[in-house]
């Protein structure tokens, strides 16, 4: 039996794996739109998934909706404009076409997906990024902090991430990809005091702070001002170049471009987290649901 069409894509809320592939892919000149998407809707067959991986798909909002015709908010745009703060701090504008995000408890596993999926889009789509990620202990950052503290449960995270039922995109999600690089030498020369007044929480037990800064973290994106979201944050990279591959995903786009300009300063103070860490990436997907991707299914259509 199909799939209900509010029926979200399954990987958007599998937690605990620990293999992470992000890829984000630019449409080739002279191909159809619609080629991608399908190319991309068909990984979803038993014969590409039976290694245990879960996959993510996403699609440049206006490459969904405006050139194909399929259902997604109104509202929802790319991330065309670098977001410009206080200070000169810049949040860059990095859009693609597609996103792909595969999980699983291995590896390796993950890394034969990964090349295999770029082989079947090799005549229509070419890799603009790819990042690796894995958990750091358990459920921390890079910075040492527990991170995704106000996540709501799984149970009432759909409520959070998802597009609902009756409107245009429902059981979609809106996305919100940045890939952020830190400054491990300047935090790490902070002692946990200053640390923890930078992110707002104590660094043990993510506890937040009763006086906490204005400029903390967890003030500038205080989730209560601006409207929930579903945070699937993951760290990545070397140990001489690492960061935070922020993953949020939510209803509606607002809240995450609201974050985004509190945590520049626009209107206000600049996020302190800022200081030590350093965005290079941006870009907003529609994740659609699984029956809306389905349709463009080669599968399907033979």
């Amino acid at each position: 039996m199909p799939p209900n069409l509010d029926t979200p894509q399954a990987g958007v809320f599998a937690l605990g794996t620990t293999s992470h592939a992000f890829l984000e892919f630019d449409l080739l000149a002279g191909v159809e739109p619609q080629a991608l998407v399908s190319a991309l809707a068909s990984l979803r067959e038993p014969r590409t998934t039976m290694g245990g991986v879960n996959l993510v798909v996403g699609f440049r909002p206006e490459l969904w909706r405006d050139d194909l015709g399929a259902g997604a908010p109104q509202a929802l745009s790319s991330f065309a404009e670098p977001v410009v703060g206080s200070e000169g701090f810049t949040m860059p504008a990095t859009q693609h076409d597609a996103f792909l995000w595969l999980t699983g408890g291995e590896y390796d596993v993950v890394f034969d997906v990964a090349r295999a999926t770029i082989a079947i889009l090799g005549a229509i789509a070419v890799v603009a990024t790819e990042v690796s990620g894995w958990p750091y202990q358990h459920d921390r950052d890079l910075t040492g902090f527990i991170d995704g503290s106000e996540n709501p449960s799984l149970a009432e995270a759909p409520e959070v991430a998802l597009v609902a039922p009756g409107a245009p995109g429902a059981g979609g999600s809106v996305l919100l990809l940045q890939r952020w690089t830190h400054d491990a030498t300047a935090w790490e020369a902070l002692d946990t005091v200053r640390q923890e007044a930078v992110i707002g929480r104590t660094k043990p037990d993510s506890i937040e702070l009763e006086d906490k800064p204005e400029g903390s973290h967890v003030a500038r994106t205080d989730q209560d001002d601006f409207g929930k979201i579903f945070r699937r944050n993951m760290p990545y990279g070397t140990v001489t170049d690492h960061g935070t591959m922020f993953v949020g995903f939510a209803a509606q786009q607002r809240p995450l471009k609201r974050m985004l300009e509190s945590m520049a300063g626009l209107g206000g103070t600049r996020d302190d987290l800022t200081r030590y860490t350093t965005p290079v990436t941006g870009a907003y997907y529609f994740v659609p649901s699984l029956s809306a991707l389905g349709e463009y299914s080669a599968e399907d259509e033979a």
